[in-house]
């Protein structure tokens, strides 16, 4: 019974893996790409895009909401009762504190966006797979395999490539000045969110909860909550919520679309956060970052596709190195599985993923 206990968890965990991925894919890839849509058609204001990366957190609370009935269904069956929310202080205070980070993170990536081509920023986003091994390393005691450090080499490679006649590439109308500030800030979002990853795995781990996929939904919710509030100071400053009426109707798309764009842009976004922290639930922050970088190729090629932006010598250089890293760390995933198998062919280590 235990043996077929452990193999149920081991399938549940593999399905989750597998929707968290899809979520992902769904949020990093069209997550950058509504994003330029609202800069290239008239869009100016960086706060509220950095806004709209979590300003869809309500959403969270359909799947919160259907978990707790199913969890109260259960508990009422068993003579007990069940709360709507899970989470406790401590838990709440370690994700107010990522979720501020998270805010300041959008900014920095919002304001890459708003100056630089789609498929140069998600080249230059790449260097958060490095930046996330050091912290996992640090502070999660990650364990590298020789795959795995040839695939975070050469993903980061791939980014660092574009560093090679990247003013080339530059929007026309743009200063050098804001090219360059946008170039450094998209990396140093880069640098943050390879802090995030981590930081959510050790969150995970330090917590005295059961941590559940339910919970894990409830974290995700108070972060992008504090991360909301944060931009929200942003735009409040910076005048931001007079200005959305004026925007709207000077968007060259029309009025209508203007706020379907700023709609979707939440929704999807929240695709990308739900999957991020769900792998790092299934898995770990590495893998997280891992296929992040793997979505790449994705991304580049609906930049390309949708916006005809251009694809030179070096998006070229870094697209390989990037599919040979992402070829290597799955290759490694791979004959580290079969090992495994042989020496333990009885047996697997679940990971609890199902509420009580």
């Amino acid at each position: 019974m235990e043996l077929e206990a452990q193999r149920s968890n081991a399938k549940k965990k593999k399905a989750l893996l597998i929707l968290n991925c899809i979520c992902l894919c769904i949020g990093n890839c069209g997550g950058p790409l509504i994003m330029r849509l609202y800069f290239i058609h008239g869009g100016k204001r960086v706060w509220l895009s950095s806004w709209l990366e979590t300003g869809g957190w309500p959403v969270m609370l359909i799947p919160i909401t259907v978990n707790y009935f199913r969890r109260r269904k259960t508990a009422s069956a068993a003579g007990g009762t069940a709360k709507f929310f899970q989470i406790k202080p401590p838990l709440i205070l370690a994700s107010a504190f990522i979720g501020l980070l998270t805010g300041v993170d959008d900014y920095i990536y919002a304001y890459g966006v708003a100056r630089l081509p789609i498929s140069t920023t998600s080249l230059i986003i790449v260097s958060h797979l490095a930046f996330t091994a050091g912290f996992a390393y640090l502070l999660v005691g990650q364990k590298f395999t020789s795959y795995s450090v040839n695939a975070i080499v050469l993903l980061t490679v791939g980014g660092a490539v574009l560093a090679l006649h990247t003013s080339g590439d530059r929007p026309e109308g743009e200063s050098n000045k804001d090219y360059v500030l946008g170039f450094l800030f998209t990396v140093a979002a880069a640098a943050l969110y390879g802090l995030v990853l981590p930081l959510m795995e050790l969150t995970y781990n330090k917590s005295k909860q059961s941590i559940t996929y339910s919970l894990v939904l409830e974290i995700q919710m108070v972060m992008s909550l504090f991360a909301t509030v944060f931009c929200t100071i942003g735009m409040l400053i910076n005048k931001d919520f007079q200005a959305i009426p004026r925007e709207a109707r000077k968007f060259e798309l029309g009025e209508t679309m203007y706020y379907v764009v700023i709609v979707l842009s939440g929704i999807i976004w929240q695709g990308f956060f739900v999957g991020a922290i769900g792998i790092i639930f299934c898995a770990s922050s590495l893998l997280s970052a891992i296929v992040i970088a793997v979505l790449l190729p994705v991304t580049e090629l609906l930049a390309v596709i949708f916006y005809h932006e251009s694809f030179k010598a070096e998006k070229g250089v870094s697209l390989v190195l990037s599919l040979w890293g992402f070829a290597s760390y799955f290759y490694g995933e791979i004959k580290r599985g079969k090992k495994k198998n042989k020496q333990n062919p009885e047996t697997e280590i679940p990971t609890p993923i199902a509420d009580p």
